[in-house]
């Protein structure tokens, strides 16, 4: 493994501890940016700022204005005076194809993820526009 693969998988192991900080319970989502080897963005799945930390509601459906990790890390982005042109996400979960538009958008030019989603629509656009997407299955023992 080189050096590249081995930060590669640190990253994610950071992205997947960062989800702890969901308040969801169907499913805890953690997001890093990284540029120039520094963490420039993190975000996990929620509700908005100011909103209750509750994601689904009585039939434990998710909330239709939580927001994706990716969403997050690359809104505070856009607050913080940073730059993501050519940085790499790293998500616990392939992103879907609203949060893939959002990451072509921001130039990010590599995304990292450990679990699949059932839908591959959201890591198809973002081949699609050149990025380069990487599959990492992080072993039991890295959760």
């Amino acid at each position: 493994m080189n050096k590249k693969e081995e930060l590669d998988i640190r990253y994610l192991r950071m992205a997947q501890i960062w989800s702890e900080n969901s308040y969801c319970k169907r499913r805890q989502v953690g997001a890093l940016v990284v540029k120039d080897k520094m963490i420039i963005s993190d975000g996990y799945n929620g509700t908005p700022s100011g909103f209750e930390n509750v994601c689904e509601d009585e039939n434990n459906v998710t909330k239709p204005y939580v927001l994706h990790a990716e969403a997050n890390a690359i809104t505070k982005i856009a607050r913080s005076g940073n730059n993501s042109e050519g940085s790499t996400l790293y998500v616990t979960d392939s992103p879907c194809i609203e949060c893939s538009k959002l990451i072509i958008q921001a130039g990010i030019k590599r995304v990292i993820y450990a679990r699949e989603y059932r839908l591959t629509d959201g890591a198809d656009l973002l081949r699609r526009a050149g990025i380069e997407v990487k599959h990492i299955p992080l072993e039991p023992d890295d959760n």
